[in-house]
């Protein structure tokens, strides 16, 4: 009896609290808890006693026993695991011994930079911002070997979706290699089935596809956005793109703060006012939409567009037109913020 006693009492949680009854004490308790590759099963035992999440190491060694006993060939699994201290020390050993680790999940969305995701991540508690732009500014072509030569950065590579990793992978290193697989996986067989049929390289058709991600909102718009934009290409005009002149001051106009002339001025490499052709690289992650859109524009009589700040643009055919649509909406602006 004494030792059933102590039993019950040694593999208790340390918390003795009614979960269902208050569910963010018991969701506060949660902790991440490391087993690093090759830790013995003894000292994993004095870490979580250590940790407050079991109540006695030497009761984690005999429940270690009994468990090897049951299956001579089972073992606690280094990883990285959610663990409260109101779960009981069996429930703990098992989710270990069967590798059950904590999976992470986090979102990119299209149109996103490098500086966005790195900002993303650092708030999520991922890692710093600075350690994941050093490795998204290394093109590993050895690796990666679609990748355009002579890329000082992977801006526009990385491709935007949902992704999973267990917790302890979450580094920078395997991020951008996840998104890398993705990008070679969902948007290079694209490019591939269109090669022969498009005037633009793998990095040309990227950037391009970025420029057109950060001008469309509305779905309906991207083809002849797209189409817009080639048109002016092949006629050596300069794309007159505010994106790119915001990605190359590092701002983002708003309604109520737009591009001023100085700021469309102010020379940049990035700056597609000033300088005819695309930038020198892409300036966000373009999602499947844009990337199609690119390689398939619409043949549009457009040669110009001007947002109307609800997601859709004005098209116009000449610049006197454009300039009309420009004053239009500017009158509109005005009369809404009196």
């Amino acid at each position: 009896m004494a030792g059933r006693n102590w039993w019950s009492s040694v593999s208790s949680p340390p918390q003795l609290i009614e979960a269902s009854a208050v569910p963010e004490i018991a969701e506060a308790r949660v902790v991440q808890f490391r087993i690093p590759q090759g830790t013995p099963t003894q000292q994993i035992g004095r870490d979580l006693e250590a940790a407050g999440l079991i109540r006695s190491a030497r009761a984690w060694d005999l429940w270690a026993r009994w468990l090897r006993w049951q299956n001579p060939d089972g073992g606690f699994k280094a990883g990285t695991y959610a663990l409260s201290s109101t779960q009981p020390l069996t429930a703990i050993a098992e989710k270990i011994w069967q590798g059950r680790v904590v999976e992470l999940s986090f979102t990119i969305p299209e149109g996103w930079s490098i500086q966005q995701m790195a900002t993303y991540f650092e708030t999520q508690g991922f890692f710093p911002a600075a350690d994941f732009i050093a490795v998204a500014s290394t093109v590993d072509r050895s690796k990666y070997s679609w990748l355009p030569a002579d890329l000082p950065h992977l801006e526009g590579f990385l491709y935007p979706d949902t992704y999973k990793l267990n917790g302890d992978q979450v580094t920078p290193q395997a991020v951008v290699d996840q998104m890398l697989q993705r990008f070679e996986q969902l948007a290079l067989p694209v490019y591939e089935q269109h090669r022969n049929q498009t005037q633009f390289d793998i990095r040309e058709w990227v950037t391009l596809a970025s420029i057109v991600e950060k001008e469309a909102v509305v779905a309906d718009e991207r083809q002849r956005i797209a189409g817009v934009f080639v048109r002016r290409l092949e006629e050596g005009l300069s794309l007159g793109a505010d994106p790119t002149v915001e990605y190359g001051l590092g701002i983002r106009q708003t309604a109520d703060q737009p591009l001023t002339l100085a700021q469309v001025n102010t020379p940049s490499p990035y700056n597609t006012y000033i300088n005819a052709g695309l930038p020198p690289t892409p300036i966000a992650s373009p999602g499947i939409a844009s990337l199609q859109a690119t390689l398939d524009p619409e043949e549009t009589p457009y040669l110009y567009f001007v947002a109307r700040y609800d997601g859709t643009h004005v098209f116009s055919r000449t610049l006197s037109e454009h300039e009309a649509a420009q004053a239009a909406i500017r009158r509109q602006q005005q009369s809404r913020s009196q």
